[in-house]
């Protein structure tokens, strides 16, 4: 039977105080703890992995812009001052998708909202709190590279996708 899927996991939902203030948002799930110890997770945070500080500035993607569009170059990831943090962004979010790959990871749960990590919505651009449908650069990387992206709103509906996963990867070939 063939190991269990991996799953990369945003590092501040693994209890990591690596979010640009300086802290956490553990997610405390029974569906975290059996992945944890079925050896599923792949923690990660995409900017402290491109190199950004802990704290740092708070950083959203341009108001009107998206991630497919910081990816291509064409928009930016700003911080309130205006300062331009797009290259570590995507400097993560390859660095995301490179740790993916070589632990074998097939989906991922992410924090939402980040600017990073954002798989259903991230701020909308004028650092005022309020959110908008979309994906952070992280998320949009490790999609369209085929992983499942999770928000961690669902991980019980991340849970039922890896064990179908599972299945099917266990499955003998017809």
């Amino acid at each position: 039977m063939p190991a269990p899927a991996r799953v990369l996991v945003s590092a501040c939902l693994l209890g990591e105080a690596v979010r640009w203030d300086g802290s956490h948002k553990r997610l405390d799930a029974a569906v975290l703890r059996q992945w944890q110890a079925e050896g599923r997770i792949v923690g990660f945070c995409p900017e402290c992995a491109a190199g950004l500080p802990v704290p740092r500035p708070a950083a959203e993607i341009e108001a009107g812009a998206d991630a497919a569009a910081v990816l291509a170059g064409r928009a930016r990831v700003v911080t309130r001052d205006g300062t331009d943090l797009s290259a570590a962004f995507v400097a993560g979010a390859e660095a995301a998708w490179q740790a993916a790959r070589d632990a074998g990871a097939v989906a991922a749960l992410l924090k939402d909202a980040s600017p990073s990590c954002g798989s259903r919505c991230v701020h909308d651009g004028r650092f005022a709190g309020a959110t908008v449908p979309g994906r952070g650069v992280a998320a949009a990387r490790l999609a369209a590279a085929g992983l499942v992206v999770f928000a961690e709103t669902e991980i019980e509906a991340a849970q039922r996708w890896l064990q179908a996963h599972d299945a099917d990867s266990a499955a003998p070939d017809s």
